[in-house]
């Protein structure tokens, strides 16, 4: 059978389904092909997982730290069981709000391994999708315009292959039954230290092992240096600038051993497990690319401002193209997609403009330049930074460690980044990522009456720190 569509979507991840929702708002036929659950890697194997799990992690440290706040606990103990119960209650309400969102918008979904063909004596454009259904039988769908959202994967070490048991991707460490008393983990990214802040709470000996000079190395320098700082003051042993040995490692029935190289020592580790955050690769394998003109550029799909392939009416958006590789990108990008091909004139992404989030404990958030990138770039800089030391609400809470740092243009004043380490900073760096966009200065944002006691005084307070008006330092 063959159906023809205005729009079809090959991924139904979190840009996938975003995109399918514009196009049908659009007054677009849209049809979906998802070979697992709809909702991709970011509801069932990434953001919304891992930060249930986080904030079981979050918790227990606070019941842990119940005397300083005068509530006595006693016989605080983590069942894991549960904790991984209430992640899939999480992820399953979610994900039936996705699929409510399709029937909503009246959008077919097919439940299969998609792969584009040829053209035939059905279309002679490129970009039909033979679908192989559950059952075998199969479909094939006519598009006058695809979209590509296949996402990617968890990238493995180079010799050194996940098996799921002791040797774990970020998948699989979701799925982990039990928690491990020990474990090394390769990598000091964003995923890498998310995975080390949690593992820490929940009281495992973690070792992190990144190859470059400081952890979260895409994020301002200073931000970097107090995540570390305080990773270590938690009991997180964290080795930078150390290689991995990918051939000394080995698997037994207690554990894995591995050598690193650590700033030219030869260093012996031994952990119950061994967690890979080495990066994601984009999921570009077998899914037809071959019978068309799209290229790829580093394993990723190379995409215009439009998200259009060499073949204007293809698409591709999310991680498969690369970028920051991040839920929200993703969707905007599905957006972005849908509106150029009907015709519209979305606002070109500025990726550096992106919100960037890692929700360790304290958790950190940026946009825009880091301080050294907008040097490279020749501007005049001035900064301004607070400690959350200085913010009641911080003490209130029990965590004022961190600050918000940010970063101006001296001669124009217009505000080049900014980037926070502290609690909550998450909630708060949309403030700061629309203060960007909308092109404010320092002086405009801090001029804004923030609400007292909270949290994001810390940014008012920073903007005017940038021209020594901050009030309460």
């Amino acid at each position: 059978m063959s159906k023809k569509y205005d729009v079809v979507i090959l991924g139904g991840g979190t840009g996938g389904y975003v995109a399918a929702i514009r196009a049908a708002q659009l007054g677009k036929s849209v049809a979906i092909v998802e070979r697992d659950k709809l909702g991709g890697t970011c509801l069932h194997r990434g953001c919304i997982p891992s930060k249930a799990l986080l904030r079981s992690a979050e918790v227990y440290s606070h019941v842990k730290r119940g005397d300083e706040y005068g509530i006595t606990v006693g016989g605080a103990a983590i069942d894991f069981t549960k904790v991984q119960s209430r992640k899939e209650n999480v992820v399953e309400q979610l994900y039936k709000g996705v699929q409510f969102l399709m029937k909503k918008n009246k959008i077919d979904v097919f439940n299969g391994v998609g792969r584009i063909i040829s053209p035939s004596i059905f279309s002679p454009q490129t970009g039909q999708i033979s679908v192989e259904l559950a059952d075998g039988e199969l479909e094939l769908l006519i598009p006058d315009n695809l979209v590509i959202a296949t996402g990617s994967r968890p990238r493995p070490l180079s010799g050194l292959e996940f098996d799921g048991k002791r040797i774990l991707s970020s998948d699989d460490a979701l799925l982990m039954e039990e928690l491990p008393a020990s474990i090394l983990i390769v990598g000091g990214g964003v995923i890498g230290v998310e995975w080390a802040s949690m593992l820490n709470d929940f009281g495992v000996q973690v070792t992190i092992i990144e190859y470059d000079e400081r952890l979260v190395p895409k994020e301002d320098e200073d931000v970097s240096r107090e995540l570390e700082r305080l990773l270590k003051k938690r009991g997180v042993k964290v080795m930078t600038k150390a290689k991995l040995l990918a051939d000394t490692a080995a698997t037994g029935e207690h554990g894995v051993t591995v050598q690193v190289d650590h700033k030219g020592n030869v260093v012996d580790l031994q952990a119950e497990k061994m967690l890979v955050c080495v990066g994601r690769q984009a999921n570009v394998e077998r899914i037809g690319l071959d019978t068309t003109d799209v290229l790829i550029e580093n394993g990723f799909i190379k995409v215009n401002d439009h998200m259009q392939t060499a073949e204007s009416h293809i698409y591709a958006i999310g991680d498969v193209t690369g970028g920051l590789q991040l839920a929200h990108e993703a969707s905007h990008e599905g957006i972005t997609a849908i509106e150029h091909l009907a015709g519209l004139s979305p606002h070109p992404l500025q990726r550096h403009l992106i919100a960037r989030c890692v929700y360790t404990r304290p958790e950190t958030a940026s946009v825009g330049w880091t301080e050294k990138q907008a040097k490279e770039q020749g501007f005049d800089v001035k900064t301004g930074k607070i400690s959350f030391k200085a913010i009641g609400k911080a003490l209130v809470y029990g965590e004022a460690d961190g600050f918000v740092k940010v970063i101006a243009d001296s001669k124009t004043n217009d505000i080049l980044g900014v980037h926070m380490i502290g609690p909550h900073v998450t909630d708060y760096i949309t403030e700061a990522a629309l203060a960007q966009l909308l092109n404010a200065t320092p002086w405009e944002v801090g001029s804004l009456i923030h609400p007292h006691p909270t949290l994001s005084e810390a940014l008012g307070e920073a903007m005017l720190a940038v021209d020594g008006k901050a009030i309460g330092v």
